[in-house]
């Protein structure tokens, strides 16, 4: 029986052990075993993406922030400044500063509450190339973890797919905001690209002499720089019309007619001769300046040099090296690719008028619509006339950007026609295509992305209409959708809440 009684109060004593394990706390208040519960947040503004995790704010205890900086205009992390981080409650609050990232694209700093509450959380970006402020409204702070674990409770998966902004930081990655805009009715056709006024000039043998190329290689094609010297007409060892000789007998004439008008000009200037005779004099001498300056201008020892006259192409070269040519021969062509004109040609039952055409696009050749008023192009005319032999009606557009296609081929055109309608929209690059069916990638946080499927209606240029599947507001992938389905097919996308 003493035994019995020994065995029974060991077996009491052991209770009371783990009922006191079971109540056990660690130092944050929070059970033993259990964790802080991590929050997160994404927002976006026009210049920068945020997304920052942190567990959850409680009294006295420090919350140490990953904040994830992304610029959004080529989706790249950023890799210097500071960060500031506010925790604002009326006129009082805390704030925290890193002067530099942890890592790029990462800042790290911590905040400490002092007093539970509803709060503004603010991050204050400062970089070498520009600022921004993004603010958090309604943050908690709990009086101690336990507030915290039965507010928040444990975070679940949703069924999204992970993709690290370190992943997305090492490609060639963009999203763009689902929007609402213009859409019109549209003609899909082609266009021709063509020289416009002033994009092509043709330079001319300025005297007589023997062509000497100066660029290795000149052919058609090759780019040129303004100023850089192609080639040069040598006179040297010509019986006649040799170019040292006149412009020697050139500057002679100038000089000579130069001091007759200095001495003139005296006499004038005195009044002893009259202005009948001064100015027959002054003729003489501009006659002989301006010829004297032709002929010496742009020569190099025996030779007259031909110039590029803008930074362009070798558009077409009419002679060989080693001719010999009289002066006013063309000698070569220079193009630029900064400014051509787009013509296409449409059927006269469209009934096309200046005031009917809302906008064109063309097809670059990265495959990418561009409008044609970008660079201040315009829509310059419409034919007016149909020959028999060819019912079309010709469009032009002057297109200012740099077009990096040949004069004479063709790209894919839309003009858009009407009144449109309004209507939510995203940029074509967004779409993934699979047998007919459209999806996009739709990004729900910083590092959390969701496949949808999507309903289209009309392209129109770089955008295409939304019927069904989106809002205005969410954020898709423009660029770099593939690799993030690819990652939702491996299964080997790290999980969403790594540490940094």
């Amino acid at each position: 029986m003493k035994y019995i009684i020994i065995v029974l109060a060991f077996l009491a004593m052991s209770c009371n052990n783990n009922t006191e394990d079971a109540h056990a706390h660690n130092d944050d208040g929070s059970h033993v075993g259990e964790e802080i519960p991590r929050l997160s947040h994404t927002i976006w503004t026009d210049k920068t993406e945020l997304f920052v995790e942190f567990p959850a704010l409680i009294v006295g205890n420090p919350s140490r922030f990953a904040a994830h900086f992304t610029v959004l205009d080529e989706h790249q992390p950023v890799s210097e400044g500071s960060v500031t981080v506010s925790l604002i409650k009326g006129d009082n609050g805390l704030r925290n500063t890193t002067d530099s990232p942890s890592s790029p694209g990462i800042f790290a700093p911590t905040i400490q509450p002092k007093e539970a509450g509803m709060y503004q959380l603010v991050f204050e970006l400062k970089t070498p190339d520009y600022s921004d402020r993004i603010t958090i409204e309604d943050v908690t702070v709990y009086a101690n973890a336990d507030e915290a674990m039965k507010a928040i409770g444990t975070a679940e998966e949703d069924g999204s797919i992970s993709f690290l902004k370190e992943q997305s930081w090492k490609l060639d990655f963009q999203t763009a905001p689902v929007v609402s805009g213009k859409i019109y009715d549209v003609i899909n056709t082609s266009g021709v690209w063509m020289p416009s006024s002033g994009s092509v000039k043709s330079l001319a043998a300025k005297s007589n002499g023997v062509v000497d190329f100066k660029v290795n290689n000149l052919t058609e094609g090759k780019a040129v720089k303004k100023g850089e010297l192609l080639m040069s007409l040598n006179s040297q060892g010509l019986a006649t019309n040799n170019l040292s000789t006149d412009i020697a007998s050139a500057k002679a004439k100038f000089e000579q007619a130069k001091s007759e008008y200095d001495r003139k000009k005296q006499l004038y200037d005195s009044k002893i001769v009259p202005k009948s005779e001064f100015e027959k004099v002054e003729s003489n001498f501009e006659i002989a300046k301006s010829n004297y300056q032709s002929l010496s201008s742009g020569v190099s020892g025996d030779g007259k040099e031909i110039r590029a006259p803008f930074d362009g192409f070798i558009k077409s070269i009419t002679v060989s090296n080693g001719d010999y040519v009289a002066q006013g021969a063309a000698l070569v062509a220079i193009g630029t690719q900064q400014s051509k004109v787009l013509k296409t040609q449409l059927a006269p039952s469209y009934g096309l008028t200046m005031e009917n055409i809302q906008g064109i696009w063309y097809q670059g050749n990265d495959g990418q619509w561009k409008d044609v008023t970008d660079a201040e192009g315009s829509i310059l005319s419409i034919g007016k006339v149909v020959e028999f032999e060819k019912p079309l009606i010709s469009v032009f557009a002057q297109v200012n950007a740099d077009v990096d296609m040949p004069e004479g081929s063709l790209t894919p055109v839309q003009i858009a026609i009407g009144n449109a309608n309004q209507n939510t929209m995203i940029p074509v690059n967004a779409l993934l295509e699979d047998y007919g069916s459209y999806s996009v990638i739709v990004q729900l946080s910083g590092e959390s992305f969701e496949r949808r499927p999507v309903k289209i209606g009309k392209r129109n240029g770089e955008n295409v209409e939304i019927l069904q599947g989106l809002e205005v507001g969410e954020v898709v992938v423009t660029t770099g959708a593939y690799q993030v389905k690819m990652a939702s097919m491996s299964g080997s996308t790290p999980s969403h809440g790594h540490e940094h």
